[in-house]
């Protein structure tokens, strides 16, 4: 485990968690096209392209031109979709979907970067309705997401706000000034060389799962480098941590009944004690 701690300060710190192959292991608006699907918004031919374009993204992430490409696609596509219905999909589907993509080692990570008093921020370029409640399923304290222009409760296709690439910086850096974070003491993880601004937005940076481009850059400027293995997903989390939690109460249950047999038969086996005149007792 990395070392996370640091001394008190009266500065406040952050963590900032690309979402997309460094949280999760694909992408997370991609992952919700079945449900998408289920629920009318999108046809079986859109499914099927998106499971190709997350094919894509799995072997060899994106770069900039890819991802315009996405955006271009996914503006055009939720054109005219109502926005409770999406937001009812996510909520209905967000366990079975993202549960099981999640990484062990991020969400120890996170947990770490609480327990030494920092704010956990998902910064992901894609749709606030998919981000915040993955962040507030994983406890983190604030999200940067893309947003979109909605108008009588449906989507126009055009984006207010996009969270990514130099925009991912531009928010941290405002959010540091309006929580009072201390970048030079954040830290951040990302597995894409468009996040290298956002990364060296803090004086911690850190590779995760990095494409080719980001992990040359990170042996250039000596950034630590993290490779997550196969998710084990919060539900799998969960339960080997109630397996856990039996085996060390028996443990502690065990040890405590065999300290009191020590002291127990140590108290059988000590001489009498004398008496006030210092001679035995009668």
């Amino acid at each position: 485990m990395l070392d996370l701690m640091e001394p008190l300060g009266t500065t406040r710190s952050a963590a900032f968690f690309d979402l997309d192959k460094t949280i999760i292991a694909r992408s997370s608006t991609l992952a919700f096209s079945r449900p998408f699907y289920a629920g009318g918004l999108i046809n079986r031919r859109t499914v099927l392209r998106s499971a190709y374009a997350q094919f894509v993204y799995l072997l060899g992430g994106a770069d900039h031109d890819q991802m315009e490409r996405m955006r271009e696609y996914i503006s055009a596509m939720c054109i005219g979709w109502d926005v409770r219905t999406v937001q009812a999909i996510v909520a209905d589907t967000l366990h079975h979907i993202v549960t099981p993509m999640i990484h062990d080692e991020a969400v120890e990570l996170i947990e770490a970067h609480h327990a030494a008093g920092r704010d956990v921020v998902i910064v992901s370029s894609s749709g606030i309705e998919v981000v915040e409640p993955i962040g507030a399923m994983l406890g983190a304290d604030k999200v940067i997401a893309t947003r979109m222009v909605v108008a009588d409760g449906k989507y126009t296709g055009e984006i207010a706000e996009y969270a990514y690439g130099p925009n991912k910086a531009t928010a941290i850096q405002a959010l540091a000034v309006t929580e009072g974070y201390d970048l030079e003491k954040s830290f951040a993880y990302s597995d894409s060389i468009t996040d290298e601004p956002m990364l060296a937005t803090v004086g911690h940076p850190h590779a995760v799962n990095p494409d080719k481009a980001l992990r040359r850059l990170a042996a250039e400027r000596d950034w630590p480098v993290l490779d997550f293995k196969v998710p084990v997903g919060l539900a799998e989390r969960s339960r080997l941590r109630e397996v856990r939690r039996p085996a060390m109460a028996a443990g502690l249950v065990a040890g405590l009944a065999a300290g009191a047999f020590l002291l127990a038969s140590r108290r059988r086996s000590r001489p009498a004690s004398d008496g006030p005149g210092g001679g035995p007792e009668s």
